[in-house]
């Protein structure tokens, strides 16, 4: 089971009893009142837990006037230069209480404190490169086995073919001709941006830092795009995903709060963010 992606005249929101959620992917600001309404009485129909939106700088206020209140921000969202805001409004007083909260709080403030140290970057004995339609079987078996579920249809193999077609680059480390591990640049062309995500390497991989050297190809293929922004949103409580990113220079985003369905729980995600100069 996965949530639906609806496309409506003006935006594009996620939403279903998955993650028990509706997030605004993307709107037309001249269409963010009629937007807002409808989220509104789509979440009260629902009987849904949260709202989440992806807001321009001049929505704000609407958005704040509504009951949101922001929880995030990607510096460079919009063309490099504006900002986008994750407003956030709670339906139901139970999604508001976070689990474990000073555990994330503390895992955050250690990944701040982790530096790049790029003499530790040594992998001989694997290959990685960018994935291909050949290579879908494979990158279905490892998530499958790193994760429990997840908020898009991962695991479907014509979901992955169509990401490729259309805006995702999938990278991939190998131990021979075995996939074990892979993440994906989900690019925004229109506004320059890439999201860099769904970061999975096998269990028995795992300690060897291939996520920080899948990001670090990732990074220079996307300055090849001329994209600049790149950001993350990463699951709180993961240590070692959140070091990945803070020790190759991205800084902290704010937290979305008991957000995203994945690996069989409700979790609250963190959002790194880093603008490339090039």
């Amino acid at each position: 089971m996965i949530d639906n992606i609806d496309i409506k005249d003006g935006f594009t929101i996620h939403h279903g009893t998955y993650s028990d959620r509706i997030y605004v992917m993307s709107y037309v600001s001249s269409e963010a009142e009629m937007m807002l309404d409808y989220v509104r009485k789509l979440g009260k129909e629902k009987d849904y837990g949260k709202i989440i939106v992806k807001a321009r700088e001049l929505d704000r206020v609407l958005f704040r006037d509504a009951g949101f209140t922001k929880e995030g921000e990607i510096e460079g969202y919009y063309k490099d230069t504006n900002a986008c805001h994750f407003m956030a409004k709670y339906l139901k007083p139970d999604r508001r209480g976070v689990r474990e909260k000073a555990r994330i709080l503390d895992t955050i403030d250690q990944a701040k404190e982790k530096k790049m140290n790029l003499d530790d970057f040594k992998w001989p004995s694997y290959t990685f490169r960018r994935l291909g339609e050949a290579d879908i079987g494979q990158m279905i078996k490892v998530y499958e086995e790193v994760f429990k579920s997840y908020p898009f249809p991962i695991y479907d193999p014509n979901y992955i073919k169509g990401t490729m077609i259309e805006h995702c680059q999938y990278f991939g480390v190998f131990d021979q001709e075995r996939l074990i591990g892979l993440s994906t640049c989900e690019i925004n062309y229109k506004e320059k941006n890439v999201e860099m995500t769904d970061f999975a390497v096998l269990p028995a991989y795992r300690g060897h830092k291939l996520a920080k050297a899948l990001l670090i190809i990732m990074e220079k293929a996307m300055v090849e795009e001329g994209i600049s922004t790149h950001y993350t949103i990463a699951r709180s409580q993961s240590l070692p995903m959140n070091v990945t990113f803070s020790s190759l220079g991205y800084h902290y985003g704010g937290t979305l709060w008991n957000n995203t369905q994945i690996a069989g729980n409700i979790e609250s995600m963190n959002i790194w963010v880093k603008q490339i100069n090039y």
